[in-house]
């Protein structure tokens, strides 16, 4: 799969996203009911980005569907975006509560269920990038005193949220100069973006 993103639509009727989301380059595979779909996600050799997972199902409808993957630690996270005829408030905000991501109402139009797999993915990306970047350990090689004075003044600035030309106008120099300042923090501390050299700094006491 060399996709955008891999999606599992569980569906009894799923002609229609199945043949639509391949045009916008995401990778699909079908279940047609919950019990096939849990089949499906227990199968070591597949990932998923986000299930698209319809209310109305024989077999296993959506509600113990959405159940089911939330006691699963393997699959548990996956986004899930419900798609349902049914628009009462209770049930949407029941489904929220069981833990969907968000939900389409049907009839719906292809570029608003686009537009909301575009926002559960990104949300999801996001979330990832900074689970990963808060499980660094702080690496017992790293010496946080080899920082120079002005090292620890630019990762100071840069845990503040200051841009590389923000630092430079702050400290009088040139904005290559900060870009070699952060090259060489990165090296130094053994991080590869400022994200986790910030993060590493906290750590060591650095920043407070």
């Amino acid at each position: 799969m060399n996709g955008i993103a891999s999606i599992l639509i569980v569906d009894d009727n799923p002609k229609y996203l199945a043949d639509a989301l391949p045009m916008y380059g995401y990778d699909v595979e079908v279940a047609n009911d919950g019990i096939e779909a849990l089949k499906i996600l227990a199968d070591e050799s597949k990932n998923f980005d986000l299930i698209l997972l319809d209310v109305m199902m024989p077999n296993m409808d959506g509600w113990d569907t959405l159940k089911a993957i939330r006691n699963n630690k393997k699959f548990k996270y996956i986004p899930v975006i419900m798609i349902t005829a049914v628009s009462e408030e209770q049930k949407v905000v029941s489904g929220l509560k069981i833990g969907a991501d968000d939900y389409i109402v049907k009839p719906f139009i292809l570029p608003n269920l686009l537009a909301r797999i575009e926002a559960v993915l990104r949300r999801s990306n996001w979330q990832n990038e900074t689970k990963k970047s808060k499980e660094i350990s702080i690496n017992k090689d790293v010496n946080i005193d080899a920082l120079t004075p002005k090292e620890k003044e630019v990762l100071v600035l840069v845990a503040k949220g200051a841009s590389n030309q923000e630092i430079a106008d702050k400290l009088f120099v040139r904005d290559v100069t900060v870009k070699t300042h952060l090259n060489s923090i990165f090296k130094k501390l053994k991080v590869t973006n400022r994200t986790q050299a910030v993060l590493l700094a906290m750590q060591t006491n650095l920043i407070n």
